[in-house]
């Protein structure tokens, strides 16, 4: 059963909490107005991290410039970040040669991560190899998406805000759909799906205890085949991405049309936007497996393709949702953006 896809695994307690504070918000300025952030870790050659590097943020062509020093974890974030003016990001450590980045250049309110960051043992000549490794941009973007959470609580795991994503391995799409389903936010929200279903009757176990507890079964069974397969088995044999890409700039009506079409077509691993069999074949598998659990009065063709209908038009309204709503109240690095 679809009610669980890797897009609306938590939309019941979210859309709840969103839309009340929607109604008291004030409409956001224009995204040109917003700063960028730059965020990245220094390592060594090793990959371990460099603490108590100093990070110099700075422009060629005028004064301003920024100083922090790396904590032990070798991470650092510049925040408020001009939008459309070149940077430069210098490195320096005892012990390790310097590093100086190429130019980077945010566009406005992104979240713009910094790779490639090696210091090397320095030595009378030493070279800084800086080069472009998809692996390690997807792991990068990866461990931010593990952090994203609507109002820091709700997980909000399969959404990437990135313009130019790199693809995830398919390590990364099974990590992320077990991340998913194991969430304490997830089990809440299969149990109070399960408390709707029980006042419903539905599927028939009747009532009292027991059927609810069939029912809490049945839903995170149907929760989890639906994770599993549309987020991660599929994807990964089809090379598709299961995230769903925010567009987040341009017309009210482009930006609808985008997240309406979503279910229907996702970007292959190949960067390439093709249908979407991952997250179809997802809903009918798993309304198809359902048929093995399900009391004998549920189970049949109509399960299946009712269920599929139900489940596209779910994922429609939460595609929605992300576009225009979740997005302005997800904490991502632990901030909000």
């Amino acid at each position: 059963m679809a009610i669980f896809s890797p897009l609306r695994s938590a939309i019941v307690p979210a859309m709840v909490l969103v839309l009340s504070v929607t109604m008291h918000g004030q409409s956001l300025q224009g995204k040109q107005a917003k700063p960028g952030k730059i965020v990245g870790t220094v390592t060594d050659v090793n990959g371990d991290p460099v603490p108590n590097a100093t990070v110099v943020l700075k422009t060629p062509e005028s004064n301003d410039r920024r100083t922090l020093v790396t904590p032990e974890s070798g991470y650092f974030e510049f925040t408020d970040v001009k939008p459309a003016t070149p940077y430069e990001i210098e490195v320096s450590a005892k012990d390790f040669a310097d590093w100086t980045s190429p130019p980077v250049t945010v566009d406005p309110g992104q979240f713009k991560i910094v790779t490639g960051i090696q210091l090397r043992i320095e030595t009378e000549r030493t070279t800084v190899d800086v080069h472009y490794d998809p692996v390690e941009v997807a792991t990068e973007q990866f461990k931010s998406e593990q952090r994203q959470r609507v109002f820091g609580i709700i997980p909000n795991f399969y959404v990437s805000y990135e313009s130019d994503p790199a693809p995830l391995t398919a390590k990364m799409k099974f990590k992320l759909a077990l991340k998913v389903s194991t969430d304490p936010v997830t089990a809440a929200g299969v149990a109070l799906v399960s408390a709707s279903r029980q006042a419903a009757n539905t599927p028939k176990y009747g009532q009292g205890w027991g059927a609810y507890g069939e029912r809490f079964g049945s839903t995170a069974a149907d929760g989890f085949s639906d994770i599993m397969i549309g987020g991660a088995i599929l994807p990964s044999l089809l090379h598709q991405d299961p995230r769903y890409f925010c567009q987040g700039t341009g017309t009210a009506g482009s930006r609808t049309r985008h997240a309406m079409f979503s279910p229907f077509v996702t970007k292959g691993d190949n960067g390439k936007w093709q249908p979407n069999y991952s997250s179809l074949g997802g809903d009918l598998a798993s309304s198809a497996i359902a048929n093995l659990y399900y009391p004998q009065a549920n189970r049949g063709a109509g399960l299946v393709f009712g269920n599929f209908a139900i489940g596209t038009a779910e994922r429609i309204g939460a595609s929605l949702a992300q576009e225009f709503l979740f997005g302005k109240f997800t904490r991502r690095g632990g901030h909000m953006k």
